[in-house]
């Protein structure tokens, strides 16, 4: 018990400002690592951090935890690191807990931040953006071990993520009525808008209606069918967030108040890669569930009864995903900071902002929490499981090897003409104008393609009605009409 993990301090920043009173991401990132040191109630907790780490934002700093630490005089050897984009948040949390458990490291300070507005608004008021230079690298630079999706899926949908999961989306919304679905995804946003609304770390403070997200408008432009903006993660933010774990040992040797401690119960990770177009169900995955039913054992047999969520939402499909798993029916209190569209999703590091005010309300209300992590298109997958009342023990498990053996990848289509059934497809957007349809097929042997169309009557027809399921002819990289 004694080298359990805790976490004692937190912070959650924002900044909404003119250009010239907001902070860079290595600013606000200080800054937030400072508020959770002034959070823990002890300053000298400072002299026990072992490492802090700092997931990849948008900005190009090599090691801002150095910087931090030598600016603000932490400990001499502390350690860094930089974990890049396709490696899970919740994946920082747990390798710090692992390594106080072991008895590795005191403490840990976990942060991240983004100033993607402070570049917004230089374009707006035609101001100069400058970051910090930092060329010196880390001492430990963590990066994924394959790429997020294929050359031939990059080629079609490109780099944003949007066209991946809006052709998950189709492929869960098969399964149900076309209409219906569409209106149920846009009821979904509309209760987290109104968390949002009512919260006062959330980047939006306007709530909206079912209509306003269902209908695209000036203001709610269509991205990929059948998302518009406020389907998508709202990444234009400055916010920081940081959270200092450390063994109870040290926090009862500096004497932090038990009303700031909240414990991590238990992490699963499923860190299986499969590219989008090769899973053998575009909206369902083997490792998900392996890892959701590991916590939800640890909370069976602990006796433990979550009540408050927050689900990964960068994308409504991803809330329908993990919602599935956790055996939650009810989608409208999934989250409790509004959701990645109106809390604001800072590249890379929402789940920190997540956990962070998880943290902070399970310190008011005393209830067990669920987080949920993204990375890729849906590509890995965490669920962590926090509670005022400490276990007896750090529950953890990767699910990988498992999931490995369950979900293998489909091979793809060599074949420059034929015929297969379509498993999902999305209808991609040029200055608003719907342009070019996108399609994954799978023919008679499990083999996948990806097809394309710019005909304008297929185009319209995806867009009013289900075409997952439809069988489909193709010549070379091209729907046959």
């Amino acid at each position: 018990m004694q080298n359990n993990p805790v976490a004692i301090g937190v912070s959650c920043l924002q900044q909404r400002e003119s250009f010239d009173k907001l902070d860079e991401s290595l600013i606000l990132m200080e800054k937030a690592a400072l508020a959770a040191i002034t959070d823990s109630t002890n300053k000298d907790i400072k002299d026990f951090i072992d490492e802090i780490q700092i997931p990849k934002g948008y900005w190009k700093y090599r090691d801002p935890g150095k910087w931090i630490a030598t600016k603000n005089n932490f400990k001499k050897d502390i350690k860094t690191y930089i974990t890049k984009i396709g490696v899970l948040q919740q994946n920082l949390i747990n390798s710090a807990c692992k390594r106080i458990i072991d008895g590795e490291i005191n403490a840990s300070l976990i942060l991240g931040g983004e100033s993607r507005y402070k570049k917004l608004r230089a374009k707006i008021e035609n101001k100069e953006f400058k970051e910090t230079e930092l060329n010196d690298n880390p001492d430990f630079y963590i990066k994924a071990e394959d790429d997020l999706q294929l050359d031939i899926e990059e080629k079609e949908l490109g780099n944003m993520a949007v066209g991946y999961y809006s052709i998950m989306e189709s492929s869960i919304r098969s399964s149900s009525n076309f209409n219906e679905h569409h209106n149920m995804i846009a009821k979904t946003y509309q209760d987290f808008s109104k968390i949002a609304f009512r919260n006062p770390l959330a980047w939006s403070d306007i709530e909206y209606s079912l209509k306003e997200i269902l209908n695209k408008s000036e203001k709610n432009p269509p991205q990929a069918f059948p998302y518009n903006k406020l389907h998508c993660t709202s990444w234009n933010v400055n916010q920081a967030a940081a959270i200092i774990l450390c063994s109870e040992r040290l926090a009862n040797s500096l004497n932090i108040p038990f009303s700031k401690r909240v414990y991590p119960i238990a992490s699963s990770e499923n860190n299986h890669m499969v590219a989008t177009i090769q899973r053998p169900n575009l909206s369902k995955s083997a490792g998900m569930k392996l890892a959701s039913e590991f916590i939800l054992k640890v909370c069976k047999e602990n006796n433990l009864k979550p009540s408050i969520y927050d689900l990964y939402s960068c994308f409504p499909v991803a809330v329908q995903m993990f919602a599935k798993y956790l055996k939650l029916n009810n989608l409208e209190n999934t989250t409790i900071s509004g959701g990645m569209s109106f809390a604001g999703g800072p590249l890379n590091s929402y789940v920190l902002n997540s956990t962070a005010q998880m943290i902070e309300l399970i310190r008011k209300n005393k209830k067990t929490g669920i987080i949920t992590g993204v990375s890729g298109m849906m590509t890995k997958q965490s669920f962590a499981l926090w509670s005022k009342k400490p276990c007896d023990q750090f529950y953890f498990k990767d699910v990988t090897k498992d999931a490995k053996k369950i979900d293998i990848p489909f091979k793809l289509l060599n074949s420059n003409k034929g015929k297969g059934v379509v498993i999902g497809y999305t209808v991609l957007y040029l200055k608003q104008s719907p342009y070019k349809g996108v399609i994954y097929i799978e023919d008679k042997d499990k083999k996948r393609k990806i097809i394309t169309t710019k005909d304008k009557v297929v185009i319209k027809s995806m867009r009013e009605k289900e075409w997952v399921g439809k069988e489909v002819q193709y010549k070379e990289d091209f729907l046959v009409i």
